[in-house]
This record gives structure tokens, sequence and C-alpha cells, in this order.
């Protein structure tokens, strides 16, 4: 893992919900604090990479339990967008 899927990875672990929130309505995805402290919870107990395509995919189908297919969807293209950064 590069330094920037660790960065990455480090910021998923350790991000709030009001930041969490932030960050949701800056990229049009919309996200209550109540649902961000839900996508907190798993991604602290789960050992998620998003740069994995299938831990990704698992990430993204556990996201729309909690949200909606459509908040999942857009939260996945805006994982596919850092992802692809090198």
């Amino acid at each position: 893992m590069n330094l920037y899927q660790q960065l990455i990875n480090q910021k998923i672990k350790t991000i709030t919900p009001e930041e969490l929130v932030a960050y949701s309505h800056d990229y049009g995805i919309p996200l209550t604090v109540e649902q961000a402290k839900q996508i907190i919870h798993i991604a602290r107990t789960n050992k998620i990479n998003v740069f994995n395509p299938q831990e990704r995919a698992k990430w993204v189908r556990e996201l729309a339990k909690i949200t909606s297919p459509q908040t999942a969807k857009q939260a996945n293209e805006l994982f596919l967008k850092f992802v692809n950064k090198k």
C-alpha cells in the first residue's frame, strides 16, 4: 500500500460524523449525522480497503443499507475519483 492509500484509509478511520456530513454535502451526497455515525462505526469496526474493488463493493452494499442505493452509488463514484488518483 502506498503513502496515498495509507493517508486515505487513515482519514476514513479518523473522520468525525460532522466532517463526513460536510464532505458529503460538498460533493452533493445527502447524508445525515446519524447515517454518518453508522458509516463511521462500520469503517472503524471492519478492515475496509477502498482501493480494493471487492472490499469497496462490500462497503457500498453496507452503505446502501444505511442510507439508500442512490447515496451508495454516489459515494462509490466519489471513492472511484479518489482511488484512481495516484
